[in-house]
């Protein structure tokens, strides 16, 4: 099946305007637009009738078809809005104590790092950030790093599948032994993960697992899940807590109060309508893309690109010939430059650098990373 322009008009992306960072907020195809408006119009045709027979069936169908996309049993997986969301209940079911500590990657995401900080301060806990090999990075070191820094007030691990800033995708299954190896629990952050890299949750064993359907399964925005072995439900509650509360983990998630379940019930449409572009030939196809194209970026910038091919997903980085300091300040001028030229490339700055951070979806292909090349250019000598 061709991909790139040949399918792009199968989402509703502005066509003077490049496109080129699926990775932050995903985009919906208008088939599982239409799919999503049409589960918004049964809801409204009789609310109460909706919420009371038609929802409970439906939301059982839609987790039934994502569980089995990631190979877990539908009893341990529930569905969210977002993944933020998702971590924040797991912080929430730890009984930390004055001393324990939470232990989670520098390259983990700023809002889950804001969350985990607000929850060990709480308590007197502690946060132990372990050093992402970067821009050398290795395996082996990682595993390392955190072998290292695990210790007997661990309580959690926070790992990424794949990291935001810098595109990494982790080794989580050797991560995942290591800390279960010396008695400490994981949560896996898999925001990016899920239609970017194969996923097994049963065999995958952490405790807990985050997923986002928005990214790279192209559902709507307000699609995520959670995963919980289940060992690890019984004190697992969501952030809202509402008439479900203590009846066991879908009586509690799958009822947060009054929501639209739109979004959730469309992933079934999403998952078709991926698997149609290919599924995981899709994976292989853009993370051989995110590859090439970020390589042709640095050539052309004279720089470098970051990572291991067998570590790159469907995004990648490339280096900015920046000089001198590089401030939150200064990065987001170029961001801005940028959005102004009419492209969405995110500018990140990871070990005293700045990065270009591109995502590679079916709609892309190698000229617009060209295109934006020329822009990075123009944006860079301004």
């Amino acid at each position: 099946m061709q991909l790139g322009r040949a399918v792009r008009s199968l989402w509703g992306l502005d066509p003077d305007f490049l496109t080129v960072n699926h990775g932050s907020f995903g985009a919906t195809p208008l088939s599982v637009l239409a799919a999503q408006s049409a589960w918004r119009r049964k809801l409204e045709a009789q609310p109460t009738r909706f919420m009371a027979k038609v929802l409970p069936e439906a939301l059982s169908t839609a987790t039934a078809c994502l569980a089995a996309e990631l190979g877990a049993t539908p009893n341990d997986l529930v569905f969210i809005e977002n993944t933020t969301s998702g971590c924040n209940a797991v912080l929430a079911s730890l009984d930390l104590k004055q001393g324990d500590q939470i232990l989670m990657l520098s390259h983990a995401y700023g809002a889950i790092q804001k969350a985990v900080e607000h929850t060990a301060h709480r308590a007197g806990a502690g946060l132990v950030r372990v050093p992402v090999p970067f821009p050398d990075y290795d395996d082996a070191a990682l595993l390392e790093g955190i072998v290292t820094r695990l210790g007997l007030r661990t309580r959690l691990a926070i790992i990424d599948q794949v990291t935001s800033a810098s595109a990494l995708v982790l080794p989580i299954d050797h991560i995942i032994a290591c800390c279960h190896d010396a008695g400490v629990p994981v949560l896996i952050d898999g925001a990016h993960a899920p239609g970017m890299v194969e996923i097994n949750l049963d065999q995958l064993n952490a405790d807990w697992y985050v997923g986002s359907c928005h990214k790279w399964l192209m559902a709507p925005k307000g699609s995520a899940f959670l995963w919980a072995r289940a060992d690890r439900q019984d004190r697992l509650h969501p952030t809202v807590i509402s008439h479900g509360y203590g009846n066991g983990l879908h009586a509690e998630f799958d009822w947060v109060g009054t929501r639209d379940p739109s979004p959730m019930l469309a992933v079934t449409e999403a998952l078709a309508f991926y698997h149609a572009l290919g599924g995981y030939r899709l994976q292989r196809r853009n993370a051989l893309l995110a590859q090439q194209a970020a390589s042709l970026i640095a050539d052309r910038l004279g720089t470098r690109r970051f990572g291991p091919a067998t570590s790159i997903g469907a995004m990648a980085v490339a280096a900015l010939p920046i000089g001198g300091e590089i401030t939150p300040s200064r990065t987001n001028v170029v961001q801005q430059r940028l959005l102004a030229a009419g492209t969405d490339a995110p500018v990140v700055a990871l070990a005293g650098a700045a990065w270009i951070r591109i995502s590679a979806q079916a709609y892309n292909e190698m000229h617009d990373y060209v295109r934006l090349s020329g822009i990075l250019a123009s944006a860079l000598s301004g």
